[in-house]
């Protein structure tokens, strides 16, 4: 199996680092060494510390089981260690059952029921229980008369899925949100169970506290460049590769730490399709390029004493306006995705507080008149690692660079996919294939045919 080919690799780059190295630092347990430089070697290096890359980092040392004698060296290497800029902790929080594509239904239900059981899970002798603050509100999407018959394709669809969905008439609408204008709203499909909100902080410490209990170290630094087997052969190319070494960048510091490895999985989120641009890597193998970007997605918080009370889900509205509550007292938050050629600057992180005055109020007053009297409160802006070609994730390994592995561009959804992206990925790293979920249907293929996977619930 996989796992077993792994610690042969892991073996052979160990022998072959220099004496020096063999004799120094090497693999020190996570707390019990005081310097912040990256191991000269691991097994695994994930790249990304967000929740996506930390829930592959637990679930690598969850299945290893007893099948490695010493245990599977995992290294998380994050550049923003105080998550100023990560998507995951800048995001609104929602999980939903309610999409479009099969494979991410399953992937929802798998998470749904892991943050059920989260203490299960991820808990950590003498720390206290996890409250992720799950909040199960629902989410509501509103379907115009042109879209109605497609959302009810995909809540057939779902509910084949186990999801329990129910459609609402405008009327039935009208009677269980008396809040809600439904003028223009033909259909809308409501969440009955596993949908909501919840904290991604919470989330993203309780993987990365559970997995540092199980032996995961990490690093604060950059990954700007490779080392692979293809670095010092003469032409023609060769039609693969395997990364032998990764170079983490310093903080602050021009100096770089090789750190040699069997496995490197791209978590990158927003910034994956650089990392495949990094240098060291053949061009002619990264082809064609793995297409994620970073965009910037505005989140605005406002306060309505007589808005939506308790009872308002989610709301996805006809014209791609969302809100939620934000806690108890009349507050909200919400955004909305622009249009492609609308797209701000990724550069920062600034917000342009106009798109809300001139885009998103006026579509949220139509829908919620006691919206018309809201005051703006505060906003931030967070990244998506966007999917310019069809807005999934692209799971599983590289097709020329033999032990990369790809979990990034989920497109918005990435934070709830997080505990089954993170399984998915141990599964085919440890036992060469996918157990839980089949998602080979996400790989790379698809991109090479030129065909992409629909999924009309990116929101």
């Amino acid at each position: 199996e996989l796992g077993q080919t792994l610690e042969r690799m892991g073996q052979t780059l160990r022998d072959q680092l220099p004496s020096s190295k063999n004799s120094g630092r090497g693999w020190v347990p996570p707390g019990t060494h005081p310097d912040p430089r990256p191991p000269d070697e691991a097994d695994v290096v994930v790249v990304g510390g967000g929740v996506v890359g930390w829930s592959v980092a637990y679930w690598l040392k969850v299945l290893e089981g007893w099948r490695r004698r010493h245990g599977m060296r995992v290294l998380v290497v994050e550049r923003d260690p105080m998550y100023s800029r990560a998507s995951t902790v800048l995001s609104a929080g929602g999980i939903r059952q309610q999409f479009s594509l099969r494979e991410n239904i399953q992937m929802s239900r798998f998470s749904a029921s892991f943050l059920r059981d989260i203490n299960e899970h991820l808990s950590v002798p003498n720390e206290p229980p996890i409250d992720i603050q799950f909040q199960p509100s629902g989410y509501l999407f509103l379907a115009s008369p042109q879209n109605a018959a497609a959302l009810e394709a995909t809540v057939q669809l779902q509910r084949d899925e186990g999801v329990q969905v129910t459609l609402l008439s405008p009327t039935q609408l009208k009677t269980k949100f008396p809040w809600i204008n439904t003028e223009d709203v033909a259909v809308a499909s409501y969440g009955l169970e596993d949908e909501g909100w919840f904290d991604p902080w919470s989330l993203l410490n309780a993987f990365r506290r559970k997995a540092t209990s199980l032996g995961v170290q990490s690093c604060s630094g950059e990954v700007r460049g490779f080392v692979t087997s293809a670095n010092h052969v003469m032409p023609p190319a060769p039609s693969s590769a395997r990364i032998k070494y990764v170079h983490v960048y310093m903080p602050d510091s021009l100096e770089y730490q090789p750190v040699a490895c069997a496995i490197v999985v791209n978590a990158a989120g927003a910034w994956a399709g650089k990392l495949l641009e990094a240098d060291g890597l053949p061009r002619v193998l990264c082809q064609p390029p793995l297409p994620i970007q970073p965009r910037k997605r505005y989140v605005f918080t406002w306060h309505c004493p007589n808005g939506p009370g308790l009872s308002c889900p989610f709301l996805i509205d006809t014209s791609g306006a969302y809100f939620r509550r934000d806690g108890f007292d009349g507050d909200y938050l919400g955004g909305m995705s622009p249009p492609e050629v609308e797209e701000p600057d990724p550069s920062d992180l600034s917000v342009d507080h106009d798109y809300f005055q001139e885009q998103i109020w006026p579509r949220l007053a139509r829908r919620v008149p006691a919206f018309e009297s809201l005051r703006v409160r505060g906003s931030w802006a967070g990244y998506y690692d966007y999917n310019t070609f069809d807005q999934n994730g692209v799971l599983g390994p590289h097709p020329r660079l033999e032990n990369l592995f790809l979990a990034a561009g989920f497109s918005g959804h990435g934070l709830q996919h997080a505990p089954a992206t993170g399984r998915a990925v141990a599964e085919l790293v440890i036992k060469g294939r996918y157990e839980t979920l089949d998602l080979r249907r996400l790989g790379w293929d698809r991109l090479v045919d030129g065909k992409p996977l629909e999924e009309h619930g990116v929101v």
